[in-house]
């Protein structure tokens, strides 16, 4: 199995890589032979290159790892494609953030403006990828990992169809966080989980037949040890019925989660930002400590994620056992294994909806449990979102769908419907303010 990760100098890619080197990967059927890294950044490729070598010292059989010149290069003759891109850099994101705070609404990277933002930009980019794939290695898998995954999995499917799949660690990790404080093992539990990628809900959690989840919510003392317990708050989560995605939290309580936004000194950007530029620097310099130096960042940078949302619900720390990885790299591994293998699996994925969900198109892409074969990835059947979970889906969607119009065409008018039909952006008058600061399609005009 021959691997190229798009973005290969993007921060998380020794995730993935070392996920290809524990024992169950190595000992597959069709094990990962070879891994290409292409990045327009060739410095930061070659650093997290340094870092899989690093990773990989001593362990037998481990993937050949090189660098790719060109993207062409890259794609010729890949078995599966992982789309790991951030289009304008950290750079980019810390503008997504902070001109829509100096506009009083939310910045974030996935969600509200700052996400509609970073959609746009990074369209154009991946439609461009999904095209060179299509021509060049047709019978690959493309597995996106960029965000915002569920609209650019969107955008990249009208050029790859099914052969694209996108994959968030959210889901998994709610999932396991769930069933740790439910007393139950979360490798052998069942659950429904529907929803838009970061727009998501846990509506059951079953182990041997009986559901978990109307105890784990009556129980605050469980919903206190773990992070979506903490951050919505037992009343809330017993009127809802379900465990929502983390991301909710910016929806659920905008009024609280913008103030801690706009009270940060940094915002996450600008934190990510700084980090980065000190270890890629720093590993330059010195590639030989480039995989401690590495380590030492990530710790950092997972102890620090959510930070917004745990000071707008009392301020706490995560736990130690969301600080080790296995999130989006195991659901890679996994989908990969059972396309590859032709080993049916169960995965929480972004695909299209073909009639899940009846209110949306069927090629609308949303994320739920699917069944993944060496056919692909398809949705199985559900229970049905009630009214309040459908609304935030169909009005998202529309945001989605004109940010992939706007990306894909430059239209000023499907860039200002994005912006101003979202949620956390509460007036059209301030989403083209933001538009024209920003100076996103027909900025200005």
């Amino acid at each position: 199995m021959r691997l190229t990760i798009i973005g290969g100098g993007g921060f998380r890619v020794p995730l993935v890589h070392r996920a290809l080197l524990t024992d169950e990967a190595r000992s597959a059927p069709d094990p990962c032979t070879r891994v290409t890294l292409y990045d327009t950044d060739r410095v930061r490729a070659g650093v997290i290159a340094s870092v899989l070598a690093g990773q990989a010292d001593g362990v037998p059989g481990a993937p050949e790892v090189r660098v790719a010149a060109s993207l062409d290069e890259a794609v010729r003759g890949a078995d599966f494609v992982f789309c790991a891109v951030r289009v304008g850099g950290t750079a980019g994101r810390v503008r997504d953030e902070r001109v829509p705070l100096r506009h009083g609404v939310l910045g974030q990277e996935t969600t509200g403006a700052g996400g509609v933002l970073y959609g746009m930009r990074t369209v154009p980019v991946a439609l461009g990828i999904a095209d060179r794939v299509r021509e060049l290695a047709p019978d690959a898998w493309l597995i996106n990992f960029t965000n915002p995954a569920g609209l650019v999995t969107e955008a990249m499917a009208t050029r790859l169809g099914h052969r694209v799949i996108g994959i968030c660690d959210s889901p998994v990790g709610l999932v396991r966080r769930a069933a740790r404080a439910a007393g139950a093992d979360p490798e052998r539990v069942g659950f429904d989980y529907l929803g838009l990628n970061h727009l998501g809900w846990l509506r059951t959690l079953t182990h041997q037949g009986s559901d978990l989840l109307p105890g784990l919510l009556a129980d605050d003392a469980a919903l206190a040890t773990f992070e979506e317990g903490r951050l919505f708050g037992g009343e809330w989560l017993r009127a809802l019925g379900a465990l929502p995605n983390e991301y909710l939290h910016y929806y659920y309580f905008g009024r609280e989660t913008r103030a801690a936004a706009g009270a940060a000194d940094l915002t996450r950007g600008e934190f990510l930002a700084a980090q980065q530029e000190a270890f890629f620097a720093e590993a330059a310099r010195d590639p030989g400590r480039a995989p401690e130096l590495w380590e030492r960042t990530r710790l950092e940078r997972e102890e620090t994620y959510g930070a917004e949302g745990r000071a707008a619900s009392g301020g706490w720390q995560r736990d130690s056992r969301d600080l080790s990885g296995g999130g989006y790299e195991r659901v890679a591994l996994d989908l990969m294994a059972a396309i590859a293998s032709d080993r049916r699996s169960r995965l929480v994925l972004n695909v299209r909806n073909g009639g899940t969900v009846p209110a949306l198109p069927d090629d609308a892409v949303i994320e739920t449990v699917c069944e993944v074969t060496a056919q692909g990835a398809r949705p199985v059947p559900c229970l049905s979102p009630g009214p309040a979970e459908l609304g935030l889906m169909l009005q998202l969607k529309a945001v989605e769908r004109a940010t992939v119009e706007a990306g894909a065409t430059g239209s000023r008018r499907a860039a200002l419907r994005a912006l101003a039909l979202h949620p956390l952006v509460d007036s059209p008058a301030v989403a083209a303010r933001i538009l024209d600061e920003h100076g996103g399609p027909g900025a200005g005009g």
